[in-house]
């Protein structure tokens, strides 16, 4: 038998504790503390340094289905099938208060970035946000016309998903409170969604065994994924952007190349349905949980760079108009990928909006025949060219006639910034 290759991913170490199928995963901010619920109605939480001892969390009356750390780590959220959600201080106390609202299951759990606020998802249709300093519940979203499996904020806050048994995914605005669209590709239950780190792109997976990647600016389907041979549990993304995990009814774990298109690794560790999985802050772990009531720690290794994380958005070369692609392993694209692959390996170094759009903007004049043939759309070029701020796109896309003065030399770089 050969060796493991020292980038594959390994099993680092696994917890028992719980005595029944554990439902959901988290890390904390600095990876030193992970939570877990089950159906044993028990929150754990695990400590990552060797020969200490865990808590178990009593206070749910049925069910734990989801956990949250919060951005600083200082709380826990956590949702349970007894209707309630519970704010958990992550101590040997494990204090808690009770947040009651939903009339139905609680399925999912998020904090905003902030901290300021928490929103989630229940079987009784509703999208709930409260505010987890005041512990008051603030408002509801409400057309969805199933239960929802899951909800979570946007890295900038102003956006929420959520994913119903509705087969919908539906993106908010949590400001007007609006629904501004609703993505209803999936062939079956819609299980678990989450935002790229870029904030750029959503990831949805489903019941139909398939997990779909959509631009939330234009709403175009990036990429479609269908790997597992069963129902798709949970999907989590590695805080680069590059990877997204996902856990099956399978048992398998997979690991996607989202830049490539292409599946990287499939992982087996449980026995039965993986039922959950997410990275930790830096990406250098992610946990899995599964029905055989294991909670299971996994070193990356396939990202060796966990000090600053640098976000790319995948590649959105994937889907042809129709929408559709081959089942199994997804093609490495081809055709115009050699011109964006040389872009998206270029480091993507804090710099001066001035030095972006300069930069930019020769790489476009160089391309100017592409961009000028009507088939490469705001969205696509946004993110092969990884620009930081979106603004900077629309900018010159609004301006074609200064991109044609500057190619032709009667306008330079320095008056067009």
């Amino acid at each position: 038998m050969a060796a493991p290759c020292p980038d594959d991913p390994s099993l680092e170490r696994h917890f028992k504790g719980h005595r029944d199928a554990v439902t959901c995963v988290d890390f904390s901010l600095n990876s030193k503390q992970l939570a877990s619920g089950s159906m044993d109605t028990y929150l754990m939480v695990w400590h990552m340094k060797p020969q200490s001892r865990a808590y178990r969390f009593a206070g749910h009356k049925d069910a734990v289905t989801c956990v949250n750390f919060s951005p600083s780590g200082h709380l826990l959220a956590s949702g349970s099938r007894d209707k309630t959600v519970r704010i958990w201080v992550p101590n040997v106390k494990g204090e808690s208060t009770v947040f009651r609202a939903h009339t139905a299951t609680v399925r999912s759990v998020h904090f905003c970035s902030d901290g300021q606020s928490l929103v989630t998802a229940s079987d009784d249709k509703t999208v709930k946000v409260w505010s987890t300093h005041r512990q008051k519940f603030l408002f509801s979203l409400s057309q969805h016309i199933n239960w929802v499996r899951c909800a979570r904020f946007s890295p900038d806050g102003r956006l929420i998903v959520s994913a119903s048994d509705d087969k919908t995914v539906k993106l908010w605005d949590k400001t007007s409170r609006e629904c501004i669209y609703s993505y209803g590709e999936h062939g079956g239950f819609v299980t678990y969604v989450d935002f790229h780190p870029s904030g750029t792109c959503i990831a949805a997976a489903g019941m139909d065994n398939t997990v779909k990647v959509w631009d939330v600016r234009t709403h175009r389907l990036l990429q479609h994924y269908q790997l597992h041979s069963a129902a798709v549990n949970a999907l989590s993304f590695h805080p680069s952007g590059n990877y997204l995990v996902t856990a099956s009814s399978d048992s398998t774990l997979k690991i996607l190349d989202l830049m490539e298109g292409r599946l990287l690794y499939t992982l087996h560790g449980h026995q039965g349905p993986a039922t959950t999985v997410a990275f930790s802050r830096t990406g250098e772990y992610f946990a899995s949980g599964g029905a055989d009531e294991q909670v299971m720690v996994w070193k990356s290794n396939f990202d060796v760079d966990y000090g600053e994380v640098k976000v790319q958005r995948p590649r959105a070369t994937l889907v042809s108009s129709s929408g559709n692609l081959p089942e199994g392993d997804l093609p490495v694209p081809s055709g115009r990928g050699r011109s964006q692959e040389s872009v998206q390996s270029q480091p993507q170094e804090p710099v001066s909006m001035p030095q972006t759009l300069t930069s930019t903007l020769e790489h476009i004049v160089g391309q100017l025949d592409v961009l000028t043939q009507g088939d490469v759309d705001l969205a696509l070029w946004s993110i092969l060219l990884g620009a930081r701020n979106i603004r900077i796109v629309q900018r010159f896309w609004q301006e074609q006639d200064a991109l044609t003065a500057l190619q032709r030399g009667h306008l330079t770089l320095g008056e067009w910034s």
